[in-house]
């Protein structure tokens, strides 16, 4: 299996595979594309250059930005002729497993042996996808965030018969276009999945329940907790703002809402263990000197002061 990626190819031109060509061919890297047929192959690229050239006019993408991408970016009249060459192919088809089965045949078969070859799905399993792929050590799932040109965060997830050895290889790439890839187990739903449909599912059940309206509830989450997220994910929140607290508030929870609420065994041992979190400098994530705890507290002011400014020179969002 290759070692270093100067060349990809996308296996499907829409909405995320564009994006995602776009990103690699930003950050330098020569990027062929290629969708159903040549035909819309070729609209799928001419749509890509547009989107480029009003992504740098709007100030989206950085002055040359668009020059660079059409420079990176070249068609393929099919899949096959797509990744002949490319060290790391990124399939992204259509949802459906025999879609995708049939794809990542023609990609592997066509394919350099060493070539790493990844699957942009947000839901089918990687041991599923994998039964399609020649050479099964090469492949793994790359998903992608809707819209794959701004959104930095890329799930990483092996099957039982992928080469760890991969990881570091992709990671390298993704941090070459300004990505940062996490490593996920190979269950549904994966990270991202699973907390979006939970926030999503109990705001829902706020809103059936009478508790505050959709738009409340959606003004609650942008402009409480939704506005830390840009910076810190949930385990570094808990540590800012006290394990002990967290474990008084989660008894609360489970004496109203019962079991599904109930206390997470990783509080529970964290503040047994007297791990209260920035606090004590003895947190979830790591332990941190009063240096460290200083610098937190005036990255996050900063932080949350900027974004404040960034949202009010933005605006509300069009309705």
């Amino acid at each position: 299996m290759i070692s270093s990626i100067s060349s990809v190819a996308v296996v499907g031109a829409g909405y995320m595979g564009g994006g995602i060509a776009q990103s690699f061919a930003l950050a330098g890297l020569p990027v062929v594309i290629a969708d159903v047929s040549a035909e819309a192959t070729e609209a799928a690229y001419a749509r890509l250059l547009v989107e480029a050239r009003e992504f740098e006019e709007q100030g989206l993408y950085d002055p040359g930005a668009a020059e660079t991408i059409r420079a990176n970016l070249s068609t393929a009249p099919s899949i096959e002729e797509a990744v002949a060459h490319a060290d790391f192919i990124e399939e992204a088809v259509f949802e459906s497993v025999e879609v995708k089965h049939d794809v990542l045949g023609r990609i592997s078969a066509a394919a350099r042996p060493d070539a790493i070859i990844g699957s942009n799905t947000s839901t089918i399993p990687a041991r599923v996808l994998v039964e399609a792929v020649a050479n099964p050590e090469r492949f793994l799932t790359v998903h992608f965030s809707n819209p794959a040109p701004f959104i930095p965060g890329v799930e990483l997830v092996l099957s039982d018969r992928t080469d760890p050895g991969a990881v570091p290889v992709v990671r390298e790439l993704l941090a070459r276009a300004d990505r940062q890839g996490a490593l996920v187990a190979d269950v549904p739903g994966f990270v991202l999945n699973r907390l979006q449909y939970v926030l999503l599912k109990e705001a829902m059940s706020i809103a059936e329940e009478g508790i505050a309206s959709p738009e409340d509830i959606d003004t609650v989450v942008r402009t409480t907790f939704g506005f830390r997220l840009g910076f810190f994910g949930p385990f570094a929140i808990a540590d800012q703002a006290g394990l002990d607290v967290y474990a008084g508030g989660f008894r609360t929870f489970e004496e109203n809402f019962g079991e599904r609420l109930a206390t997470p065994a990783l509080i529970e041992d964290a503040v047994a263990g007297d791990r209260k979190g920035v606090k004590n400098g003895r947190g979830l994530l790591r332990d941190y000197t009063p240096e460290q705890v200083k610098a937190l507290v005036a990255y996050r002011n900063k932080a949350y002061g900027e974004m404040g400014r960034l949202l009010r020179s933005l605006g509300p969002a069009p309705a």
